[in-house]
Parts: C-alpha cells; sequence; structure tokens
C-alpha cells in the first residue's frame, strides 16, 4: 500500500513540474492600478498589442470609475445634478413634489378667484388653463432647452407626460372615484340611491349616477382626439413629404379646438340654465295635460288623433270658476295648486306664465274657449311626437301622456335641475385680500411650476440614461402622479360624498382635464414639433390615446349609470396601454 502511495505522489509530483515548464509569465509594474492582475500572455510575442495586458478583478470597480468621471450638466448652473441611479431618483421625488406644491397652490388660487369672480370667463377659461399649465411647462422644456438633437431625445418626456395624464385621470383615477363613489342602484332604474351604500361590493347593485351634462364632457373628450389622428395620417399612409404640414394643420386645428371649449365653458352656465328652463317647461305641460286627462268627462283625442272639441269644453268650463268664458291667471293657479308636480321644485306664478305664452295668442292675459282648443291641441301633438315607444299606443289609450310624462320627468332629473349643491354659497368676506391672496397663489404656483420643471425633465433624462430605462415610461408613470395628484385628490374626496351631484361634478372635471390634456398640452408640443423641426414619431403613443380616450368616451357619453363592475374595464385600460406601447416599440419597432 506505501509502495503504491509513493509511486502515485511520484507521478503528480511528475505532472506539476511538467506544467511549470510550459507556463509563461510577466510581471506587473508598480504602476499598475491594484485592481488588475496580469493575463498571462506575454505582450512581447504580440504585435499587435501594446503594452501589458490585464484582467479586471472587480468589473463593478471599472463601472463606477467610469460613472464618476462622467459629468452632468446642472440646471441653471446652480441646482445639484447627479449620474447615479439613486441621486435622479431622489431628485426626481424632490422636484416632482415641487411641481405637485405648484399644481396645489394653482387649484387653490384658482378655487378663491372663482368665489369672487364667479363663473363664466373665469370658470370657463382660466380654470381649464391653469389646471393643465404645470403639464404644459414640463412640455414646453422638454424641446426647448439645448440642441435640436437634445430636444429630439427629451421630447419623449413630454410625450410620455401627455400620453400618461390622460390615460391615467381615464383609468385609474376614473375607477377609484367610481369605487369610492358607489351607492346602491334602485333596481326599477339602475338610478344610484344618494347616500345610501348597504349592498356592499355587488358590481350590478351598486354603482354612481352622473346627469346628462357629464355625458356631454365625455364626447367632447373623445372629439378632442381629433388633431392626434390629423398629426398621424402621414404615418398611416407611409408618407415622409407631409409630415411638417400636418403637424401645423393637427397645431391649427388644436388651437381652435382649445378657444372653442374655453367659449363653450364660459357659455355653458347659460347654456344649461336654458335647458333646465326648457325641461321644467315640458314637465309643466306633461303635468297639466296628465292632470286634465284624469278630470276629462271622455277622451281628448277623438279615434283619428284630432282634439275632441266637446270633452275639451267641458273642461274648459270647469276651470272656468266664474263662468265669464275666460281663463284668467288666479284660475290657472288654481289648477296648478291642485297638480302634483313630481320631483320638481315649481315656481306657481312660473308656471301660470307659461301657460300664459303658450295660450294666450291675443297677449291680453286672458284665454278664451278658442286659444284653449289650440294650445290644448299643440300640447297633444307635441307629447304625440315626443313618445319614445316603438309600437304607436293610438290616440284612443292616450298611453303616450303617461310616456310623455315618464320622459319629461327623466330629462328633467338628468339635467341635475332640483338638485342643489352640498356647498352653502356664502359671501366672500374682504374681497380685497382674498383677491389679493388667490392672485398671489397663482403666482407662486406659476413660478414653481416654470422654475422646476426643467431641472424635472433634466433629471428624468439621466435617471433613464443611468439605468436604461426609456425615459417615456418614466414620464408615463410618475410624472403624472406629481403633476395631477392634486386633481385627483379632490375628485376622489368630491365623489366619496356619494350623491349623483358630486359624482356628475367629479366624472365632468376628469372629463374636462383629459380633454385640455389633449388639446392644449399638445398644442404646446406640436407648438416645438414644428418651430424646432423635431420629427414626429410617436405612433404607438398616440395610438394608446386614441384608444383610451375614445372607449371611454364612448363609454360615458350614452349612459348616466355605472356599476361597480364598469370600474374593472378602467382599471384593465391602465395596463393595457403600458403594454401595448412596450410590444409596439421595442417588438414591432414602431418608434
Amino acid at each position: 500500500m506505501d509502495n503504491n502511495n509513493n509511486k502515485l505522489q511520484l507521478l503528480l509530483l511528475s505532472l506539476f513540474l511538467l506544467a511549470i515548464t510550459a507556463v509563461h509569465s510577466r510581471s506587473v509594474p508598480d504602476s499598475t492600478p491594484s485592481d488588475l492582475i496580469s493575463d498571462g500572455i506575454n505582450s512581447n510575442n504580440n504585435h499587435n498589442q501594446r503594452g501589458p495586458q490585464y484582467l479586471l478583478l472587480n468589473p463593478f470597480i471599472k463601472a463606477e470609475e467610469e460613472s464618476s468621471s462622467s459629468t452632468c450638466e446642472q440646471t441653471y448652473g446652480f441646482l445639484p445634478c447627479t449620474t447615479t441611479v439613486l441621486g435622479n431618483l431622489f431628485l426626481i421625488i424632490v422636484y416632482g413634489y415641487l411641481m405637485y406644491v405648484a399644481a396645489t397652490y394653482l387649484s387653490n388660487g384658482s378655487e378663491l378667484l372663482l368665489e369672487i369672480l364667479g363663473p363664466g370667463v373665469v370658470g370657463g377659461l382660466f380654470l381649464p388653463i391653469l389646471g393643465a399649465l404645470p403639464d404644459a411647462m414640463l412640455i414646453l422644456v422638454s424641446g426647448l432647452s439645448g440642441t435640436k438633437e437634445t430636444a429630439q431625445s427629451q421630447v419623449s418626456v413630454g410625450m410620455g407626460l401627455l400620453a400618461g395624464s390622460t390615460v391615467m385621470l381615464s383609468t385609474v383615477i376614473w375607477g377609484t372615484c367610481v369605487v369610492v363613489g358607489k351607492c346602491d342602484l334602485r333596481e326599477s332604474d339602475s338610478v344610484a340611491i344618494d347616500g345610501q351604500n348597504t349592498k356592499g361590493l355587488r358590481l350590478t347593485g351598486t354603482g354612481v349616477s352622473t346627469d346628462v351634462w357629464t355625458c356631454y364632457a365625455a364626447r367632447i373628450m373623445a372629439i378632442s382626439v381629433i388633431p392626434f389622428v390629423v398629426v398621424q395620417l402621414p404615418q398611416m399612409l407611409n408618407s415622409t413629404s407631409g409630415r411638417h404640414l400636418a403637424v401645423l394643420i393637427a397645431l391649427i386645428l388644436s388651437v381652435s379646438m382649445l378657444i372653442s371649449y374655453c367659449l363653450y365653458q364660459v357659455f355653458q352656465p347659460w347654456i344649461q340654465k336654458r335647458r333646465l328652463a326648457f325641461a321644467k317647461h315640458k314637465h309643466v305641460i306633461s303635468g297639466i295635460l296628465k292632470h286634465l286627462r284624469q278630470r276629462a268627462l271622455g277622451r281628448l283625442l277623438t279615434d283619428s288623433g284630432e282634439p275632441n272639441i266637446d270633452v275639451i269644453k267641458k273642461l274648459f268650463d270647469a276651470i272656468d270658476e266664474n263662468k265669464d268664458e275666460c281663463l284668467s291667471a288666479s284660475e290657472l293657479k288654481a289648477l296648478i295648486i291642485g297638480i302634483r308636480f313630481e320631483e320638481i321644485d315649481l315656481d306657481q306664478d312660473d308656471a301660470v306664465s307659461k301657460v300664459l305664452g303658450d295660450f294666450d295668442t291675443s297677449n291680453d292675459s286672458h284665454i278664451d274657449i278658442k286659444e284653449f282648443i289650440n294650445g290644448l291641441e299643440k300640447w297633444l301633438n307635441e307629447a304625440m311626437q315626443a313618445r319614445t315607444g316603438s309600437a304607436d299606443p293610438g290616440p284612443h289609450t292616450m298611453k303616450f301622456l303617461d310616456d310623455f310624462h315618464l320622459q319629461t320627468k327623466r330629462e328633467h332629473a338628468l339635467l341635475g335641475a332640483g338638485e342643489e349643491s352640498d356647498e352653502v354659497a356664502e359671501g366672500v368676506e374682504n374681497p380685497k385680500w382674498v383677491s389679493f391672496k388667490a392672485v398671489l397663489m397663482l403666482l407662486i404656483g406659476t413660478i414653481i411650476a416654470a422654475a422646476f420643471a426643467d431641472p424635472l425633465v433634466d433629471a428624468v433624462d439621466n435617471f433613464s440614461a443611468a439605468t436604461s430605462i426609456p425615459s417615456f415610461f418614466i414620464s408615463f408613470i410618475a410624472l403624472p402622479f406629481a403633476t395631477n395628484s392634486s386633481e385627483a385628490v379632490s375628485a376622489i374626496i368630491f365623489a366619496s360624498r356619494k350623491k349623483i351631484r358630486t359624482a356628475s361634478l367629479t366624472f365632468s372635471e376628469l372629463y374636462g382635464a383629459v380633454t385640455m390634456n389633449n388639446i392644449l398640452c399638445l398644442s404646446v408640443f406640436l407648438a416645438l414639433v414644428y418651430a424646432r423641426g423635431l420629427t414626429w414619431d410617436f405612433s404607438s403613443e398616440v395610438l394608446v390615446i386614441l384608444i383610451v380616450c375614445l372607449v371611454m368616451g364612448a363609454f360615458a357619453s350614452f349612459r348616466t349609470n355605472f356599476p361597480l363592475w364598469t370600474c374593472s374595464i378602467a382599471y384593465a385600460l391602465y395596463p393595457f396601454s403600458l403594454a401595448l406601447v412596450y410590444v409596439l416599440d421595442y417588438f414591432f419597432g414602431w418608434s
């Protein structure tokens, strides 16, 4: 056994000596960095290489040295900058918080100004613009500074913010408002019951309801994507010659839509009041017709659909208390007092004036038998023309009067009539001081947004370079939460009051914010692209905006009741948008 061990040891020693005789090595100079060692190859035998070749012991040391050797450019020459991942992440958080502060100042200052000056020009013109100001500032600085090449690389931050704000407000915030604002839905018509939330998380038994004005806001939001389609037409047609012209046309169109939208916002309160007055007028007509039908000694219409003169004369005689063959204002008021107008706060004198306006063609403040017959015939024809049933009920059944009454009642409710604001309208004490405070807050918010928009864009760009994450995705996810967080929080808090009116105002504000993103922020973006001669290459981003706005716009344009399950559609659109941009950009090479 010992003899065998000695032979084995001798064999191993011989192999070791043979191996070291074939090894070539060289010395490492003293000037060599401590983290390098020789690769064992004699540089003298390799004429293509100069100097000793070394292996890197710690590659991370090399990366850190390269990172520390690269420099960053300080914004304004004094604001901090860094090339490290954590450093840029910290700067994004700090600058993002400052943009949130700016948005808060702008929002609070706008509300104070609205309390003093009221709606109209302030509510329709200044508030929407000020609400989108932080986003517009970030988009502006993303393509304004630096060379054309730098602007082309940084402008993706602006597009990411534009797309991210639109998608976030339309999906995540929209769905959250449905969840926090849900109430029990009536089984008869699926309308939310104010303040009642006893069914838990039932997907079909709970939800929110809005008025018809909210539907109009959703339609405007869907229409606001038209400039995106225009600027994208050359890419859709595979044309390179008309891209610059398409940017100009889309810019003109978006500015025109911005002006039109602001004018609509200015005059919208007047439009709403007129629509409410018209709806109330129709409700008065339907209520009186229904009451007269119940009091009539026979059918108001003959089998041929003509007014039944005998029955109408009997009605006239029943209303004419003093038998002077004329109906006075006091007699009409007595008639209206006897009518129970459901869910409508009716001014009786106003109702009398409406009846006189429709019946009294002689303008003598009295209605004779001929005027009564003609006026009643006009009302009956209007009721018959307004019926919505597919089957013709026929004049002998008079069912169309019930349908007309239900229709006017629903229109009256959809317009938000009879719903008073939760906020108590109070006079503003010391309006001069409040005005000064509002202007000061607006000024501070504007200065902060203008001052820190450029550093935030630089931090996002540096973070993107340090992490190799495209700047679009950083701005798409992170920046909207900074610039729109104040608006989002206030919308969620307002929706949590669980009333139809507050839900209507909440969703209208969301649709309005998206509309301003699509026209104001896009106008700024298109102006940058056109003025600096940048390349429009954002097909995937535009497609995401189109899908989200059209889906949510169409979804909210033709319905006023949203069960709880609808929030799942909104939530699903957010990750879908991110995934779609990633697939189109990195698998199909759209950008």
